[in-house]
């Protein structure tokens, strides 16, 4: 196999910790196994490997990097790097002081999640009333004229409101709005259920989306990423495994992606006893799924092999049990059953399950 190609960005999950509990959260289900963090001296360290092997776009993230108390030092440390810096973020805890001390440190944009266009079914799918407190952050990111994307999971429980919430990032002044169907991994795969939408339902939603995008050309970017498990095809996940990025957890451990973790038997590098070029080039788990000798039929013959890597690798060890096989969202799989049956699961014999919630998260009803 040939060496890979330098990886283009570098996601820093500075922690598991959020006052959120949203019910597609993708953090790990056991977050009591996933208290420690790394020190600011490592992911300082992390920062300058990434930049030496080639990473340009760094993205901190969590859980909620806001309640890093060194988030600030951190950015300094990026941009010491000369690092492309986003921030993804709830918002939780950013006031403009320290949103001015960030874009000292050399802050470049602003990703803010927003779980739906209205206050109610925002707060339901968040379980914490803070969609008005978002709103706000956004008008106050704007107003400073940093670059902001707003970023809203999609799903049966909103999927009918996408034109309000194009409309509602068009007039918060952000730049660029992402769609993104939810990734049924961590809390998400246990909400299953409740957030599979309807084929009929995502089909309005997309033309919906097609028409909002031409009009507002040249005001605003429209990004929509399709449900796999509607669109028979699998996406090529995170542009393929160690391809382009390198994910590394609060504990320090390094992965390809940042589900990577839920596939039993790998053994994760820790940042902290291996440099992020001896990872990216040699480490096993790494090179697991690089190239297509690992490949079984039908992804080793098929043509599209170059353009989705045979989909989601971590999708076909928590649907088929294993993670060699053919994504079960591709109507190939011999596992497609399972998204096929997944598409009428009925959401009334179960009650959705919030995220484990850290750091301020108030009672919450839907009432």
């Amino acid at each position: 196999m040939n060496p890979p190609p330098p990886p283009r960005s570098l996601v820093a999950e500075l922690t598991y910790r959020c006052p959120l509990g949203c019910l597609y959260c993708s953090n790990p289900v056991e977050l009591a196994k996933s208290r420690a963090e790394l020190s600011t001296a490592d992911w300082s360290r992390a920062f300058a490997q990434a930049a030496a092997l080639g990473v340009m776009q760094l993205h901190l993230t969590g859980g909620e990097p806001l309640l890093r108390d060194d988030l600030t030092e951190l950015a300094a440390a990026a941009r010491a790097c000369d690092l492309y810096i986003n921030l993804i973020t709830s918002g939780a805890g950013l006031n403009e002081a320290r949103l001015d001390a960030l874009r000292a440190a050399g802050l470049d944009h602003v990703q803010l999640s927003l779980q739906d266009a209205g206050e109610a079914g925002a707060d339901y799918v968040a379980g914490v009333r803070t969609h008005r407190r978002k709103i706000a952050t956004a008008r106050m990111i704007a107003r400073l004229k940093i670059p902001l994307t707003l970023n809203f999971v999609v799903h049966r429980l909103n999927l009918d409101r996408v034109g309000a919430m194009i409309d509602l990032a068009a007039e918060l002044g952000a730049r660029r709005v992402e769609l993104a169907s939810a990734q049924f991994h961590g809390w998400a795969l246990l909400n299953r259920a409740h957030l599979m939408p309807a084929r009929e339902q995502n089909d309005r939603a997309e033309e919906i989306v097609r028409a909002a995008a031409e009009r507002l050309r040249g005001v605003i970017e429209v990004v929509f990423v399709r449900n796999d498990y509607l669109a028979g095809r699998p996406k090529p996940c995170m542009g393929g495994w160690g391809r382009g990025t390198i994910v590394i957890d609060p504990a320090g451990r390094a992965m390809p992606c940042q589900a990577a973790a839920s596939i039993r038997g790998l053994e994760f590098p820790d940042v902290r006893s291996a440099t992020l070029e001896e990872i990216w080039r040699d480490s096993p788990v790494f090179n697991a799924f690089r190239g297509y000798d690992w490949m079984k039929e039908p992804c080793r013959s098929c043509p599209e092999r170059e353009r989705d890597f045979g989909g989601c690798r971590c999708q076909a060890f928590a649907l088929a049990g294993d993670a060699t096989a053919t994504d079960p969202a591709c109507a190939l799989s011999p596992h497609h059953r399972t998204v096929l049956a997944a598409r009428t699961e009925s959401p009334a014999s179960s009650e959705p399950i919030y995220r484990a919630a850290e750091g301020g998260r108030a009672a919450f009803s839907r009432q």
